[in-house]
């Protein structure tokens, strides 16, 4: 029986190849960084209204959502439409927003990270929507918003709101067609130093807030190799990623000094261990340590304040999640998947980290390729994602 719907899923998919080709091409024309995913969101609703789903609706935060089914055993699919800037365009081969096709790979930001993913989650519910037939689940298929800037915020909102109740979640996040079940979480760290400002052309009538933080950043870059490690998800790591200072001017000694340190963290670490580690080495010059908060508005105005921390999580690779998954893609394909990890962050941080709901991912393209100037997906993924999104709920709903 599975065999069967395999066969039909995969030949549908075959058919809608240049179908779901189209719809990367043409979401990731249209730029969508964090806070502004309005007119992305507008395409792929009106896309998923055209599949005469049970219910297409935007919710509060500005996520879009389609929902298929109204079995029992309920499901997210969950992949974001915000991307990172471009940074220096000068650094790209093609127009980072002109969705260049060549030898059956698409380029652009966001190809790998994530818009591939949401295209192909699309492509699954018309898979779907064409088979008409329907199993003992409900799935809900998001285009969440904000991802970038805070991961599982937009997931929480919805799920929230809408009082839905997943027993899993399918990132569409980018895993070169392996099935991950877990990353690294992280944090985000601000420290300050204080100085007091005076004329550069006398620097001894002041104290440089400058000065005052570069013993930290050494103090930083030392800690880096003597971070816990975890079996499977590997080593945590710390980064200096942003400094600036508050000065009168340029020709006056600077009275604040701030950096921002992205913190990747293994399960063993809390809120409380990693700020300690700072605050050990950011004692001597008086440094204050404190997590980062999030609360810019959504292009819909919803604002809920959030501390960048953000836990580590895995999920047991014989759960029937991942054993699902693996059946899904054995089904499909004819052989078993890799089972890994992300080195990255995603929403299942909240969904798995934060409220244990069983998560994993599964998605077209490959992490190297995320935040590049060589943004990219293959054709051939796509298909092949999108057939695995129509398949799963029926593997796992059995």
């Amino acid at each position: 029986m599975l065999d069967k719907l395999a066969e039909e899923i995969n030949r549908i998919a075959r058919e809608e190849r240049e179908y779901v080709a189209d719809l990367v091409q043409r979401i990731i024309r249209i730029p969508s960084p964090s806070c502004e995913e309005e007119a992305v969101v507008k395409l792929l609703k009106r896309e998923m209204e055209d599949l005469k789903l049970p219910e297409v609706f935007t919710d509060s935060i500005g996520n879009v959502v389609g929902k298929f089914g109204s079995g029992k055993r309920v499901l997210v699919y969950d992949s974001h439409v915000d991307t990172v800037g471009v940074g220096d365009p000068s650094c790209w081969k093609v127009d980072p927003f002109a969705a260049v096709r060549r030898d059956d790979v698409i380029y652009g930001r966001g190809a790998s990270d994530n818009k591939a993913g949401i295209a192909c989650m699309v492509a699954g519910l018309k898979i779907l929507a064409r088979l008409a037939r329907e199993g003992d689940f409900t799935l809900y298929v998001v285009g969440i918003v904000q991802e970038e800037d805070c991961e599982g915020l937009a997931l929480s909102a919805l799920l929230e709101e809408k009082q839905i109740a997943p027993e899993c979640v399918v990132l569409g996040e980018c895993t070169d067609l392996a099935i991950n079940r877990g990353h690294r979480g992280r944090a985000e760290i601000e420290v300050v130093t204080r100085g007091r400002s005076c004329h550069a052309s006398a620097p001894e009538r002041g104290e440089n807030a400058i000065y005052k933080m570069t013993p930290i950043v050494d103090g930083i870059k030392w800690l880096a190799d003597r971070l816990a490690c975890d079996p499977f998800l590997g080593k945590g790591s710390i980064a200096v990623t942003s400094i600036e200072c508050a000065t009168p001017s340029l020709n006056a000694v600077p009275d604040l000094c701030k950096i921002y340190v992205d913190r990747r963290i293994v399960p063993s670490d809390t809120r409380e261990t990693i700020a300690r580690e700072i605050d050990e080495i950011a004692r001597f010059t008086k440094g204050e340590v404190r997590l980062s908060r999030y609360a810019r508005p959504s292009y819909k105005g919803f604002t809920q304040e959030r501390e960048k921390f953000f836990p580590a999580w895995t999920v047991e690779e014989a759960s029937p999640a991942v054993a699902g998954a693996a059946a899904t893609y054995q089904a499909l394909f004819g052989n078993r998947p890799e089972i890994g990890k992300w080195v990255f962050s995603t929403d299942g941080n909240y969904s798995m980290g934060m409220r244990s709901i069983p998560t994993i991912g599964f998605g077209p393209a490959e992490e190297r390729h995320a935040h590049s100037a060589d943004d990219q997906v293959r054709v051939d993924d796509l298909w092949k994602s999108a057939a695995f999104y129509a398949l799963f709920p029926f593997v796992y709903s059995a």
